[in-house]
C-alpha cells in the first residue's frame, strides 16, 4: 500500500486533540479536508480507525494498531529530517532536556553554555520537573535526554552517572544544631523539616527511611522551590535537606548555616537517563557525550 505522510500525521493529530476540528484548528486546514483524508486512509485499509462520536472521536481497535505503527514510521521520519539537516548545514537540531531543580541549580547552565558556544546551531528545550516526571517524560518519548536523582530508581531507562552532590542540613543562624559537627537522620527528624512539594526526590527517600524506623518526618511548610525553601528556613519555620550548591552560595549572603549530614545516602549521584532501544539524533548523542563527560566530540 501507499501511504500519503501528510495524511498520517493528520491522523496522528486527530488522536492527540481527540477530534477532527482539534487536528484542523492545528494544522490550519479545513476539518471537511481532515474527515476527507482520514476517510480516504480507512477506504485503503478497508477499516475504521475512529468510532465518530458526537463530541470527538475515539480509537477503535484497529485505529489502535495504526497508532502503534504510525507513530513509529513518523518519529523515524523526524529522526531522518534532523540527520539530514545535520548533513547539509554542520551540526543542527533540538535537543529535548528534562531535569531535576538539583542539576539546574548547581550543574547544568554552565554546561549547557559551554555546550552553545561549540554547537550554536543546536537549540535546547529544557523543562525543570522533579525525578520521577522526569524519568516519565523520557519514558514516553517527551525528552531526548533526562536528568534525575539517583535516589529515584531509574527502573527500564539507561542510567549513566552525570554528576555527584553531597546533600547537607540547611538551619537558620542560631539553631542548636548549628554549632553540630554532623547530624544524623535521627536527629532531623526530630525538627520541623521544610520541604519542596510533594515529588521531591530528596523528600520520598527521607519519609521512606522514617518510615523504616517507624517514624515520620514533622513537615511543616512544602514549597515550590530551593529558593523558597532557603527563605522559610531563614524565617526559622524549620530545617531542610538540600544539595550542597544549592546553600553555598545562598549562605554567604543569608542567615543560613550548612551542616553535614552523617548518612552514606548524603553522597548522591544526578543520573543522565534516556530511552533504551531509541537512537539518539545527532545533536542529542553529542550533548549525551558533553554530559556523561565523555571525549568532546570536535565540531564539524
Amino acid at each position: 500500500m501507499n501511504y500519503d505522510l501528510q495524511s498520517l500525521l493528520l491522523f496522528k493529530s486527530v488522536v492527540s486533540s481527540g477530534s477532527i476540528a482539534g487536528a484542523a484548528e492545528l494544522h490550519n486546514i479545513a476539518a471537511s479536508a481532515v474527515s476527507r483524508r482520514i476517510s480516504d486512509v480507512e477506504i485503503q485499509i478497508g477499516t475504521a480507525l475512529f468510532y465518530r462520536q458526537r463530541r470527538g472521536v475515539e480509537l477503535t481497535p484497529a485505529g489502535e494498531e495504526f497508532l502503534v505503527h504510525v507513530s513509529g514510521l513518523l518519529n523515524r521520519v523526524a529522526r531522518m529530517d534532523q540527520a539530514m539537516e545535520d548533513f547539509a548545514d554542520g551540526l543542527k537540531g533540538v535537543v529535548r532536556i528534562a531535569a531535576n531543580t538539583s542539576s539546574i541549580t548547581q550543574f547544568l547552565p554552565e554546561d549547557l553554555a559551554e555546550f552553545v558556544n561549540d554547537f550554536p546551531g543546536v537549540r535546547i528545550k529544557l523543562v525543570e520537573m522533579f525525578s520521577t516526571d522526569v524519568m516519565a517524560q523520557v519514558r514516553m518519548g517527551h525528552a531526548d535526554l533526562g536528568i534525575c536523582s539517583g535516589l529515584t530508581n531509574p527502573g527500564d531507562l539507561d542510567a549513566t552517572l552525570y554528576r555527584r552532590d553531597t546533600l547537607v542540613l540547611a538551619v537558620p543562624e542560631g539553631h542548636p544544631l548549628a554549632s553540630r559537627s554532623s547530624v544524623s537522620l535521627g536527629d532531623i527528624l526530630d525538627q520541623d523539616i521544610v520541604s519542596l512539594q510533594d515529588g521531591s526526590s530528596i523528600q520520598a527517600y527521607v519519609d521512606a527511611k522514617a518510615e523504616i524506623e517507624g517514624r515520620m518526618p514533622k513537615t511543616r511548610v512544602q514549597v515550590m522551590s530551593f529558593d523558597g525553601v532557603r527563605r522559610m528556613v531563614e524565617a526559622h519555620l524549620g530545617v531542610a535537606i538540600l544539595p550542597h550548591g544549592a546553600v553555598l552560595d545562598a549562605s554567604r549572603d543569608s542567615k543560613l548555616t550548612m551542616v553535614p549530614i552523617a548518612e552514606p545516602w548524603a553522597e548522591r549521584e544526578l543520573l543522565l537517563v534516556r530511552k533504551p532501544g531509541v537512537q539518539l539524533g545527532r545533536a542529542s548523542q553529542v550533548m549525551f557525550e558533553y554530559l556523561t563527560g565523555h571525549s568532546r566530540p570536535q565540531k564539524p
